[in-house]
Parts: C-alpha cells; sequence; structure tokens
C-alpha cells in the first residue's frame, strides 16, 4: 500500500505528531523516570552520610565515655593518681597530641560525597518553571475531571495504585501559583482547603495568617466582598496588627457602602438585561466545556437509535488472503464520522519496539498534558502543509493505542459528542476527507489529559497519494 508511515509515541500524557499541544509542563517519560532514579540515587548517597556521621559520633562518644571514666578517677586523688609516671606521661600525651586528634574529627566533614551527589544531580532537577507547570496541571486536571479540592488533596482517584495525598504546606503552594496567575478562582479553592486542614489540627509549617490574607484578597477579586471581609475579620483576630489587613477592612467597608449606595439606584430594566445576559450564557456552550464534558463520559450525544445501527464484526480486508486465513475482529465506535476500532491489531512486542523507538525523541507532555482540539487534515488556507513530503493530504487516521489508562486520557470529538477510551491492543481509524479530497469537519478531536495512570498511543497518517484508485473522488463536496 503506498502511504506515508508516520509513528509517533508519548507516554504518560500522549503520543504526538508534532508539538501542537498546549501545555505548560515539558517532560518525557524517561525523563520523568529518571528523576526516580536520581532521588534513589540521593537517597542512597543521604544515607551513606548519615551512617558516617554516626560513625563518626560514635568514635567521640567512645573516646568521651574512656575520658570521663578516668578523669573521674583521677579528680578523686590528683596527687596520688599523678605519682604514677605512666599517668603523667599518658596526660601529657592526652593534651599535646590525642586532643588534637578529636579536634580533627569533631571538624571533619562527612558530607563531602554527598555534597559532590549534589552538584553532580543538581543539574538535572526540575526548576521553577517546571514546579509551576506541574502545579498548573493539577489544576488543569482538577477543572477538566470536576474534581473537588478535598478528593484531590485526599488522593481519592480512581484506579490509583500508590496513594499520595497533599499537606497544608503543599495546597498553600498550589494556591499560590495560582495567585501568581491571577488566577483568583483556583486561589480561592487551594487556600480554603490549607485552612481546612490545619482547623482539622494537622501540624503543618504553613501560617494561617498568610493563607487568609491570600484568600480574603483572592475573594474580594471575585466579587464576594462579605465573604472577604469576614475572612480579613479572622486574619485581625490571630494578628490585629497586621497591617495589609487593617488597611485592606478600611478599603473594604468602603467599598461595601459605596455598593449599599450604588445598589438603591439600581433599576428593573439593569436587572432584566442581567437576566436575559445569563440567559444566553446558558445557551451557548463553547468547545472548550464540551471537550471538558467529553473527558469525564458526560454530554454524549449517541442516541439509541443510532446505537443500534452499531456493530461489532470480522474484518477480512476484502478477501486479503492474510485476512481471511486470520480476520481482524472491528467494532463501531461511532457512526458520523465513522469511527472503527480494530482489536488485537497490535502486539505486546510490537508496542515495545515502538515505545523503545520513541523514547530518544520525542517529547512527553507529563501530568496533566492534553493535546487541544484540532485537525489532521490540512484546511484550504494551508495549501503547503504537507509539500515536502510529495504525499498530500491526510486522508485517515489510524490511532494505535499502546496501554490502558486508569482513569482519564479519552480520545473525544466535541462536534459530533464523542468519546473513544484507550484500550491496550487496539487502534481506532476514521476518513480524515470525504472522497471528493474536502476535508470533513466533524473529526475535529482532541486528547484528554491523564488522570490516573500511564498513556501510550501512536499515529499513523494515510496520505493521498497512491490511494486515487483505492478510494476514488466524487464530484459531491460531502461524498
Amino acid at each position: 500500500m503506498a502511504f506515508k508511515k508516520v509513528w509517533c509515541a508519548l507516554a504518560l500524557g500522549f503520543l504526538l505528531p508534532f508539538s501542537c499541544a498546549h501545555t505548560d509542563f515539558f517532560t518525557s517519560i524517561g525523563h520523568m523516570t529518571d528523576l526516580i532514579n536520581t532521588e534513589k540515587d540521593l537517597v542512597v548517597s543521604l544515607k551513606d552520610y548519615i551512617k558516617a556521621e554516626e560513625s563518626k559520633l560514635e568514635q567521640i562518644k567512645k573516646w568521651a565515655e574512656k575520658l570521663d571514666q578516668l578523669t573521674a578517677t583521677a579528680t578523686k586523688d590528683p596527687e596520688g593518681f599523678l605519682g604514677h609516671p605512666v599517668n603523667a606521661f599518658k596526660l601529657m600525651k592526652r593534651l599535646n597530641t590525642e586532643w588534637g586528634e578529636l579536634e580533627s574529627l569533631v571538624l571533619k566533614d562527612m558530607s563531602d560525597g554527598f555534597i559532590s551527589n549534589m552538584t553532580i544531580q543538581r543539574q538535572f532537577f526540575p526548576n521553577d518553571e517546571d514546579q509551576t507547570g506541574a502545579a498548573k496541571a493539577l489544576l488543569r486536571l482538577q477543572d477538566t475531571y470536576n474534581l473537588d479540592t478535598d478528593t484531590l488533596s485526599r488522593g481519592n482517584l480512581p484506579g490509583v495504585k500508590h496513594k499520595s495525598f497533599l499537606t497544608a504546606e503543599d495546597c498553600f503552594e498550589l494556591g499560590k501559583i495560582a495567585y501568581t496567575e491571577a488566577d483568583y478562582y483556583h486561589t480561592e479553592l487551594w487556600m480554603e482547603q490549607a485552612l481546612k486542614q490545619l482547623d482539622e489540627g494537622e501540624v503543618s509549617s504553613a501560617d494561617k495568617v498568610y493563607i487568609l490574607d491570600y484568600l480574603s484578597y483572592a475573594v474580594y477579586q471575585q466579587g464576594d466582598l462579605g465573604k472577604a471581609m469576614a475572612l480579613t475579620r479572622r486574619l485581625l483576630e490571630l494578628d490585629p496588627e497586621h497591617q495589609r489587613a487593617n488597611g485592606n477592612m478600611k478599603y473594604f467597608e468602603y467599598i461595601m457602602a459605596k455598593e449599599k449606595e450604588a445598589n438603591k439606584s439600581s433599576t428593573d430594566s439593569e436587572e432584566q438585561q442581567e437576566k436575559e445576559t445569563e440567559v444566553k450564557k446558558k445557551d451557548y456552550l463553547p468547545e472548550r466545556r464540551k471537550y471538558e464534558m467529553l473527558c469525564r463520559g458526560e454530554g454524549l450525544k449517541m442516541t439509541p437509535r443510532r446505537q443500534k445501527r452499531l456493530f461489532c464484526r470480522y474484518y477480512d480486508g476484502n478477501r486479503n488472503p492474510r485476512y481471511i486465513l486470520g480476520p481482524v475482529k472491528q467494532e463501531d465506535e461511532w457512526d458520523k464520522p465513522r469511527i472503527v476500532r480494530f482489536l488485537d491489531i497490535i502486539s505486546d512486542e510490537e508496542i515495545e519496539t515502538v515505545k523503545e523507538l520513541a523514547k530518544p525523541r520525542v517529547a512527553n507532555y507529563g501530568v496533566g498534558g492534553q493535546y487541544e482540539p484540532h485537525f489532521d487534515f490540512a484546511r484550504k488556507d494551508e495549501p503547503d502543509a504537507f509539500k515536502e513530503l510529495g504525499t498530500g493530504n491526510r486522508i485517515a487516521t489510524w490511532l494505535f493505542y499502546m496501554s490502558d489508562v486508569s482513569a482519564g486520557g479519552a480520545t473525544v470529538f466535541p462536534e459530533v459528542g464523542a468519546s473513544v477510551w484507550p484500550r491496550k491492543g487496539t487502534a481506532v481509524f476514521w476518513y480524515n476527507l470525504f472522497p471528493s479530497g474536502e476535508g470533513d469537519y466533524s473529526t475535529r478531536h482532541a486528547a484528554c489529559p491523564v488522570l490516573v495512570g500511564n498513556k501510550w498511543v501512536s499515529n499513523k497518517w494515510l496520505h493521498e497519494r497512491g490511494q486515487e484508485f483505492r478510494r476514488p473522488c466524487t464530484l459531491s463536496e460531502l461524498e
């Protein structure tokens, strides 16, 4: 079959052909694995340092115990003790030589090996930008999968093997990062979670005063003046001299007074206009919201009547000799556009081969990584998209799923309300172009972030050149 073969693979987020995704945190699966091994190596190095310090202290302790016993005897009868010439010699020797050796032992730095290892490994450490990206990824997962802060903080996620939780200090850090991005919505959520965990008795270095300071301002920025004032009062109960809180309280009281005055002059027509605007907002469902709903398995548009038209079958590739002997299992995933899943289409050995080939070359979108809604085909305003390849436009897409995913990671089609979930060893296929060569805009799709687990997928695109007789053109643009 004459087609341009393109393989791409990613893990922990998903696999991408080129860098077309929106993400803040770029880390390859290999790099993240290396970081785990680096941390393990540092722990071993730290334990070696602790052993060295313990050995040093043990030597000092034994010397102190010996001298304690000796000086206790000597001080009871100093003249009698020194009457023995050996004792007199040993006293001179200890003070002139041995105490100096002990001083050298005490001053000996046992941390050289550990510090040297840290210095070497530090060049591979994530930086502030990476940490911020990881935090923003958690917030993105929270929004996409509609998770409340307590669920995320307690680590109560579906399908987790290694449960982990966020401390009050972690929650405070997430809130601060959201604050620096002027994301007051998430600032409020995570500062409240930090405060909640402290109120429940968690021992932490996080300070309630600092939390309330951030929280009250974030709430004010979202227009809840009454709550902002209540939080500021709580802050002042803890720290009555807090300069900013006292200034904010006066300002909030001033704004509150002005709002009361303004409310008196509000008209019924303004209230009606606000209601009409709200109705319009409810009727309008932007692509982003459709995408997030589909990622959660909500908003699917497959009616029972259409569902009955979807089948599973054995496919022989139009009497291909190979597939007559071993037909391929097919399942219909969607009708328009037609999306078909092929089962047991790629073996574990083939999967491992593709992963090994992909690890050195392709990027990974890490925790919370996602591939925004896009088309696989070139539009009319992109006539030179595949000019260098000389293959023409992308007729169809094969998407191989090379891992199961515990939670999240669906491929979604917002225009038609379809969600396709990863199943290891399967592949889904759809046409990007109508037989006429016109693009099928209903194939606009996106990759949802992985909530729990790892996701490996690979792409293979079939281009126009070489397919002229396998899929002849039609005269109608929509056929």
